[in-house]
């Protein structure tokens, strides 16, 4: 979690063509990232994390040339439950004090059902590195804000299993099962901006 380009999301992989790919940044204030999880097998725990910011290399002409790199705030996790909160910022789970971010790196992304893309790289949680795919929509189309901005955006979903980036933490309860479920559904909603070249100047 040190580099957020998130949302590296929505096109990574270098390719051909990068050359006129345009850059685009990660809007924090209109992005975001949410998790859930399996509470004692019977409940659905949601929560958020904090600020997602990254960049990302992208020509609408060839999506799957796209890069991304993208960073997620752990300090900023919120489940609506504060003794929780500080739980999962403790070495038991996020350890955020001395993790304090998540990062995404593109590798690859490839052309997928209905008009998605599954975007393959390296996902990097409590100094663990494992590859991971996400499913992203299609992107949105391309608009210009009252400051002749240019804006776009998608969402991306993938499933993680916390034991493998070390967040192992849980009881087991009588009968069987766990305290806190292994899978965790991950979902990123990313808007990304590029200022005009006279701005970007």
């Amino acid at each position: 979690m040190k580099r957020l380009v998130l949302v590296a999301l929505l096109m990574g992989g270098a390719g051909a063509g990068l050359a006129q790919a345009q850059t685009w940044t990660i809007d924090p204030s209109h992005s975001a990232a949410s998790f859930a999880v399996r509470h004692m097998m019977v409940s659905t725990v949601r929560g958020d994390m904090g600020k997602v910011t990254g960049t990302a290399a992208y020509n609408p002409q060839q999506p799957t040339a796209a890069s991304v790199e993208a960073a997620i705030d752990v300090a900023g996790i919120n489940t609506r439950e504060p003794s929780r909160d500080s739980h999962l910022r403790s070495p038991d789970f996020f350890d955020v004090a001395r993790f304090p971010t998540i990062v995404f790196t593109s590798k690859k992304i490839e052309a997928a059902a209905n008009g998605h893309y599954r975007i393959t790289g390296n996902l990097t949680m409590k100094g663990v590195t494992k590859e991971v795919v996400l499913d992203a929509e299609p992107m949105r189309p391309i608009i210009k804000d009252q400051q002749g901005v240019s804006r776009t955006g998608t969402t991306a979903t993938t499933k993680i299993n916390r034991q493998d980036f070390g967040l192992t933490w849980s009881r087991t309860l009588d009968g069987g099962g766990l305290v806190v479920g292994d899978e965790v559904s991950v979902t990123i909603d990313v808007e990304l901006f590029s200022p005009p070249p006279a701005a970007a100047k």
